[in-house]
């Protein structure tokens, strides 16, 4: 009787009481059961996630690129001050490694390197005697003094574009490159396109510092600030087709043929944010048929780039022509959300002077350059003039596949010697 008394007389625990939530509570709910904000708190976490990392990992190549310039500042100031000898860098090299086993980056090269980058940006440790020098010279050359950036470049004792790239970067910089402001911007260049060391290696290799924003346009009076300046720097001159070997009287079309052929590598030459649409486009006005011979689609741009392709020098009829394409693709093809079509008429040659002049009233954005094929263009003339054409070639191919015997062939002469 206690036992049913107690039973009865006992409460209810409040730890199994559930309460029941509002109606709109649970219409939150996705159809997976998660909380209709939960996707969201997830991307942001993983985004939060993204740029942690990163920032460690910037922080982590900063404080080595630091430690390896101070390295290189004391192996400097010894051997300056003291008359250190080489022998010493070869003994470091040698104890660090013994200290720290299985270390790496501390080989006898590399210090050279870290004593070389030094000497490369010595106006931002602070310390103004020592010049600039190209890798492996021993006597100053004040012609390559650096100018300081303002502090807010900096990123402790060098610049903070440099600091932030990898080591293995850094050091194709200071190999292949003599001046300050070459270096800096492809530092800038490889941070803002991502390039490999590989990468970075192949456009210094082909002037693109010396290529980029030198062709002659009308962008400034034809499109709108921000994109007349990123197109401006998109558009260089000469582009480097060296993967192409074109007689002296190559026809447009084999240009065409051999572009795309090795379309990977053109659009590497173009640059990032290229996107190929189509070869001889066709495009119809009043009745007759036109053909734009490369139509490609900028990403950063928004808007379509129709190439005009040249095997001769540039002449103001071209301008015009590529007027009207602009207008038609414009017309026809052009979304609301595309930014105005951009021409880039590609020559063999072109006069400065008179590509500004046919340029000058032109109504729409249109930017000239020249282009350099491999080979026989770059080979003396002497030798170029003996060499078969592509045509000549194909022609001998074809007789000996028909199983006649091929004909003898000699190279005309092109004067003495």
């Amino acid at each position: 009787m206690d036992g049913k008394r107690s039973l009865k007389s006992a409460k209810p625990s409040t730890a199994r009481v559930i309460v029941p939530r509002p109606v709109g509570q649970l219409a939150r709910r996705s159809a997976a059961g998660l909380p209709r904000g939960y996707p969201a708190l997830l991307e942001d976490t993983k985004s939060r996630i993204r740029t942690a990392q990163i920032k460690a990992s910037l922080s982590v190549n900063r404080e080595m690129i630091q430690l390896y310039s101070s390295i290189g500042r004391d192996i400097v100031t010894k051997q300056s001050l003291e008359g250190w000898g080489a022998d010493v860098i070869n003994r470091l090299a040698q104890d660090i490694q013994a200290a720290f086993p299985g270390i790496e980056g501390f080989s006898r090269t590399n210090i050279y390197r870290m004593r070389a980058f030094y000497q490369a940006w010595p106006a931002f440790s602070g310390d103004a005697s020592f010049v600039p020098q190209p890798v492996g010279q021993s006597s100053p050359e004040p012609s390559a003094a650096i100018v300081p950036q303002p502090v807010g470049q900096l990123a402790g004792n060098i610049p903070a574009d440099v600091a932030a790239i990898p080591w293995g970067h850094n050091s194709v910089l200071i190999e292949k490159l003599k001046t300050a402001n070459e270096r800096l911007w492809y530092a800038r260049q490889t941070i803002e396109n991502g390039w490999s060391r590989s990468m970075l290696a192949h456009w210094i290799d082909s002037g693109l510092y010396t290529r980029q924003g030198k062709a002659v346009h009308n962008f400034k009076a034809t499109l709108p600030a921000p994109q007349s300046d990123l197109a401006h720097q998109l558009i260089k001159d000469p582009y480097q087709f060296d993967f192409l070997t074109l007689a002296a009287d190559a026809a447009e079309r084999e240009l065409e043929q051999g572009l795309l052929a090795h379309i990977r590598r053109f659009l590497l030459e173009l640059g990032a944010g290229f996107a190929f649409v189509g070869q001889q486009v066709r495009l119809e006005v009043d009745g007759e048929e036109f053909w734009i011979d490369l139509l490609f689609y900028h990403l950063h741009l928004r808007c379509y780039v129709v190439v005009d392709l040249k095997v001769e020098g540039f002449k103001p009829e071209f301008a015009g022509k590529m007027n009207f394409y602009l207008s038609a693709v414009d017309d026809q093809m052009r979304h609301a959300a595309d930014k105005p079509s951009i021409g880039l008429i590609l020559c063999k040659t072109r006069k400065k002077t008179i590509a500004e002049y046919a340029l000058r009233d032109l109504a729409k954005p249109v930017g000239v350059a020249r282009y350099v094929t491999k080979l026989v263009e770059s080979l003396p003339k002497r030798l170029a003039g003996s060499l078969p054409s592509v045509k000549q070639i194909e022609a001998e191919l074809a007789t000996e596949t028909a199983g006649g015997k091929p004909k003898s062939r000699r190279g005309k002469k092109r004067g003495k010697g």
